[in-house]
């Protein structure tokens, strides 16, 4: 069986080293480059700069990087026709239509988490809001590393777009308040975030119904960025079969 190519975009982060060693232990696949913002070398990796000459042996682009460096690769990559798996966060309405525009030539697969867990907690998620009573508060709980910077985090907004359509309305309608590592009163009949950057925490969510007689809570906690490598794997492979288009975990995982 022919393996796919693979390219690792941002190999020297954390998310991105992570993907180099699983990339490498899969049999289906082959590691055809990895890039970073600064060619070197280091533990026998060549790490290159985001170029049609990268690029262009790859099948399938992972990407966890920040939203400039993946508007840099989209537009490669949309030249090249290659395939990418979006794991970046905290991409402003511009670089989103970027994004959607893009999926209209070449296959694109994005996921604020690629856990299996978390997109089975957005689809419930859905389904409580569709049915929860308006009286209740709505919370969604989100918890990192101190290391990452963009807040709401891209799983936080994902649960809250659940939780919005099945209000229906979209999160700008009913966004409540945001609380960054302090607690607060949030804004009744909406969606408040409590955010908190501390420590090592690889991801910890919950999305909260509540009244003064009842509290319905989901809650996902990630013990290990394995999960996220893994399902950023598969998504590849799921991905490298399809046509143009923009997709996300639910499809790979067919939650419907």
């Amino acid at each position: 069986m022919k393996k796919i190519n693979i390219t690792v975009s941002g190999g020297l982060g954390r998310m991105g080293s992570l993907l180099i060693k699983k990339t490498l232990q899969d049999k289906m696949l082959n590691l055809s480059s990895v890039t970073e913002q600064q060619e070197q070398k280091k533990n026998g990796i060549q790490y290159k700069k985001n170029s049609v000459h990268s690029l262009k042996n790859t099948n399938v682009i992972i990407d966890f990087t920040r939203p400039h460096c993946t508007s840099e690769i989209l537009k490669i990559a949309t030249k090249l026709k290659k395939k990418i798996v979006i794991g970046t966060t905290g991409f402003n309405k511009k670089q989103q239509n970027e994004i959607n525009q893009a999926s209209k030539k070449i296959a694109i697969l994005q996921s604020g988490n690629m856990s299996l867990g978390i997109n089975l907690m957005q689809y419930l998620s859905l389904i409580l809001s569709k049915k929860i009573l308006q009286e209740y508060q709505m919370e969604i709980h989100d918890a990192h590393h101190k290391m990452k910077i963009d807040y709401p985090s891209g799983t936080a907004l994902m649960l809250g777009n659940a939780v919005a359509k099945g209000k229906g309305k979209s999160l700008d309608q009913i966004k409540g308040k945001i609380f960054l590592n302090k607690k607060g009163k949030g804004n009744v009949n909406k969606i408040n975030f409590f955010i908190k950057r501390k420590g090592k925490i690889p991801g910890t969510h919950s999305v909260i119904f509540q009244t003064r007689k009842e509290i319905i809570e989901l809650k996902h906690i990630a013990k290990s960025r394995d999960l996220f490598a893994d399902g950023a794997i598969n998504a590849a492979k799921w991905l490298a079969k399809k046509k143009p288009g923009l997709y996300n975990m639910h499809d790979v995982l067919n939650i419907k």
